[in-house]
Order: structure tokens, then C-alpha cells, then sequence
């Protein structure tokens, strides 16, 4: 079993999602959460998944400064994609309006890059989930800016919330990649770890 297997680990979710402590927490493995600060920047050259990829390597590169030969840092990043143009978190409340109303009757691409570091061993992959929202009304969408938190959220809209239940007509691929860690694709890869 995998909870067995990364005992001599110190595992290391480097992230301030509570979303992704709550899913890391579902693979029963014990973990503590170290937050990365360092603003995400990225070459506008990379593409999609490349930048989710990257970005994900970048937070592991700044806490892992100081690894530890038992350490085990997993770091990750979800970015929205709708016709090839990445959708960032919102500025403020009219940002997100406008990027919900993008989303509205269209289906996009959400992709997190994950990377797993140890002294020993880098893993590095991405997961592509592929959303429908339905044809949301000005209403709904602002009902929901004006109720939910959105400015932590990239594409401004976090799945699990009211938006997700009346909004999403369709998801084809991973659920919890879309909540901000494919889980599945975690598990197999940490079963890679030596």
C-alpha cells in the first residue's frame, strides 16, 4: 500500500489550497503544508499544459532550497483554458463576471501540472479535464460572484460550489483535477517513488 511505502517519507504539500490539503488528505498519508510565496510567472511562449507544468515546478524549486533527504515535496498548479487562452484568477468581481460570462455555453480545458520532488527523484506530469457550462444568465453568474469566494480560483469558479451544481452540463476526465489535484494520477505516480 502506498501509506506504507512513503512511511520514510516527510511528505510536503506545498500549497495554500484548502481544497487540495482536503484531497491529499483522502489518500490517507500524513502531510504537512508549506506555503510557496513567490509570485507565478511564466513565458508566454509555453503553451497550456507546459505552463501548468512549469508553474508547479517553480513552487517546488522555491521550497525546496533547503531538502531534506527524507523530504517528499508535491506541488501543483490548475489553470483554465478556453480556445488556447489561459483564464486567470480574477482581479476583482468584474473580472470574474467577464471570464464566467466567457465560459457561459462553452466547454473549456482545466489542467494542473503536478510535480513530486524528492533527493533522489523528480516526477513531473499534467492532467487535462475537459468542462461544458451551460448558457449561464447575467443572474446567476452574479448571484454567485456575489456570494462565493472566486478571487483564489483560476477561471473564477470553483466546481464543488453553487455554480458547479446548476452551471455544469458535462466534465469529461478527472473530477478532483478540476477541484485542483488529479488524485488518481497522484496515487499511481507517488507508487513510482523509490
Amino acid at each position: 500500500m502506498l501509506k506504507e511505502k512513503l512511511q520514510e517519507y516527510n511528505i510536503i504539500l506545498g500549497s495554500s489550497s484548502p481544497r487540495r490539503k482536503k484531497l491529499l488528505k483522502e489518500l490517507q498519508i500524513k502531510f504537512k503544508v508549506q506555503i510557496c510565496h513567490h509570485e507565478e510567472i511564466y513565458s508566454h511562449r509555453l503553451k497550456e499544459k507546459k505552463v501548468a507544468e512549469f508553474l508547479a515546478q517553480q513552487k517546488s524549486f522555491y521550497l525546496s532550497e533547503k531538502l531534506k533527504k527524507d523530504d517528499l515535496i508535491i506541488t501543483a498548479d490548475t489553470i483554465v483554458v478556453l480556445k488556447n487562452t489561459i483564464l486567470n484568477k480574477p482581479k476583482n468581481q468584474t473580472d470574474a463576471f467577464n471570464i464566467l460570462t466567457k465560459l457561459s455555453n462553452r466547454t473549456h480545458k482545466v489542467i494542473t501540472g503536478v510535480f513530486i520532488r524528492t533527493v533522489k527523484q523528480n516526477i513531473l506530469f499534467s492532467t487535462t479535464t475537459k468542462v461544458t457550462f451551460k448558457k449561464l444568465s447575467n443572474e446567476e453568474i452574479n448571484f454567485y460572484i456575489n456570494n462565493y469566494k472566486i478571487k483564489d480560483k483560476a477561471g473564477s469558479y470553483g466546481i464543488q460550489d453553487w455554480i458547479g451544481k446548476i452551471g455544469v452540463i458535462s466534465i469529461e476526465g478527472s473530477y478532483t483535477n478540476v477541484l485542483g489535484l488529479p488524485l488518481t494520477e497522484l496515487y499511481e505516480n507517488l507508487k513510482k517513488i523509490k
